[in-house]
Formats: C-alpha cells, structure tokens, sequence
C-alpha cells in the first residue's frame, strides 16, 4: 500500500535537522523550518486511506518514504507504531526517534532531514517540485 504527496520547493529549504523531516502543506517557509523538505502539499496524513494506516500502526511494519526531484531519489525507511494516528491536516513528519504525534507518518527512521541528498536539497532550495511516496509492508 502507498500514500503519494506531490509537493514543491522554496528559497528557505535547508534541511538541516538532525531528528526529522517534513512535508507541510503551508505555503510560506521560514528559516527557522529546518526540517521542512517541501511545502504546499497536495495531501496531508488526514487524507490517507484507512486501510494505510492501520497498515502503519502495526508496531512490526516496515515503512519507506520516497523522495523523487528531478531525477534524483532518497529513500528513507522507518518503522510503524500503534499509536501513529494520521490526524495532521498540515504535516507530514519523519522521525528518527520513537516520539509520536498527529502528524508523525513514521519513528525509528534511518535518515533525518540533514541526511538527504544534498543535490535534491539544492534543487528544493530552486523551488523544484517533489513527490513524496510512502508505502507500508
């Protein structure tokens, strides 16, 4: 199962968080939003069929989120926790600790925001559009 979020770039984007990574569907981006990959999403985690999250919520699945700007991939893979809810109308939010909250898609994950690509950072900070593909096994 998988859950697609189309996304764009900003000037701001700095991906330099240590801990995690975001997709907001807000429009603006400070530089304080060091986490933030891309705003003016399409979809937030409250969009997501039921199916895939419950799929998330199961404590031994596996879930990947998928990067893709331009022809550039970054794959980072995370775990499910039953507490995950998908209620965030906003955010979309990767963690690389077991913290949960209404916008967190996935915990334990192996690479935060500072791990990305730096090429597909760059081109997010040129306003480049990404799609964000999280899929659940």
């Amino acid at each position: 199962m998988r859950e697609v979020i189309r996304a764009t770039g900003h000037p701001n984007v700095l991906a330099e968080h240590t801990s995690t990574f975001e997709v907001t569907t807000d429009d603006y981006l400070t530089p304080a939003g060091d986490c933030i990959l891309a705003i003016e999403a399409d979809r937030a985690p409250a969009d997501f069929d039921a199916e895939f999250v419950e799929a998330c919520q199961n404590r031994d699945a596996t879930i990947t989120a998928e990067l893709a700007v331009g022809d550039r991939t970054e794959r980072i893979t995370g775990s499910g926790h039953p507490d995950l809810s998908f209620e965030s109308e906003r955010s979309a939010v990767g963690r690389t600790s077991d913290h949960v909250d209404e916008r967190t898609v996935m915990i334990d994950a192996d690479s935060p925001a500072l791990g990305v690509d730096r090429e597909i950072v760059e081109a997010l900070a040129d306003g480049a559009d990404a799609t964000l593909t999280l899929s659940v096994e």
